[in-house]
């Protein structure tokens, strides 16, 4: 199997210092963070901000603080978010591609959150498609449920996403595909062979979606974003779950890959110096 990729969504934008004094917030924090992040196995980095309040940000500013703040400092490939929690419009979220980072997430469909509709309707996935292709930003499909890798692999089709895809399966979100074994097996079985993918099991489903994702071929997205804990209510840091994740891993018989190779694996065109 190929080494594996471990991306890292270290805040998110629902936990808060209330929730786990943990999760990274401030530019200062999240930039902290990411570093001992990459000292752990860590090859992907999630980007989300905050606010002043530690309320989701869309600002651009704020975006590039960190990302500027990471360059020549890290290895990892930076991945900002352009999910609508903080901004829902079109323009909101292009703005924050002006990062320039090697890649970004993209959700392909609508689906209900615990406590919200989370709408991404079709000329919004494919603005931001198009955009992302412009400025040579490799999209990871954000695949809440099965209809949304159909609408990735549209995508494809009329050439706004460019072949091999990445997907990443998000398993166990109320409202969104249940974190089963047999889910995480068939929604492999939809992509294409050539295409790479991520398992991000949400909350105690980001141990048992992280495993089988080890053993299936595929690689692990863990973080305070998706999970607070690390075990029977013990708080994690973001350090904790990527270093089970990769001793698990090692002990699986697959060897982590550095952010180089993470690079070599997932076909992205920027290496690092």
């Amino acid at each position: 199997m190929e080494k594996l990729i471990i991306t890292v969504a270290p805040t998110g934008s629902v936990p808060r210092k209330d929730n786990t004094p943990h999760v990274p917030v401030t530019t200062d924090e999240i930039v902290e963070d990411a570093l001992r992040c990459e000292d752990r196995g860590a090859s992907i980095f999630h980007i989300h901000v905050r606010d002043e309040e530690q309320r989701p940000s869309d600002d651009p500013e704020r975006f590039a603080e960190v990302v500027e703040r990471l360059e020549g400092r890290t290895g990892m490939i930076l991945q900002i978010s352009t999910g609508g929690r903080a901004g829902v419009d079109l323009d909101s979220r292009i703005k924050r591609l002006k990062a320039q980072t090697e890649m970004a997430s993209l959700t392909t469909g609508s689906v209900n959150f615990p406590n919200s509709a989370y709408i991404n309707p079709p000329d919004l996935v494919e603005g931001l498609a198009a955009e992302m292709k412009r400025l040579g930003i490799k999209p990871e499909m954000e695949i809440f449920d099965l209809s949304m890798i159909n609408n990735a692999l549209r995508l494809e089709k009329k050439g706004l996403a460019a072949s091999p895809l990445h997907f990443n399966f998000v398993l166990g979100l109320r409202g969104a595909i249940p974190a089963t074994i047999e889910n995480l097996v068939y929604m492999r079985g939809l992509i294409p062979k050539e295409s790479t993918w991520t398992a991000s099991g949400i909350a105690s489903a980001q141990l048992t979606m992280g495993v089988h994702a080890i053993l299936m071929g595929g690689h692990v997205r863990v973080g305070l974003e998706d999970n607070i804990y690390f075990h029977k209510g013990q708080l994690a840091t973001n350090e904790m779950l990527i270093g089970r994740m990769a001793d698990l891993a090692r002990q699986l018989g697959r060897e982590v890959a550095t952010p180089d190779e993470a690079r070599k694996i997932l076909s992205l065109k920027q290496v690092s110096g």
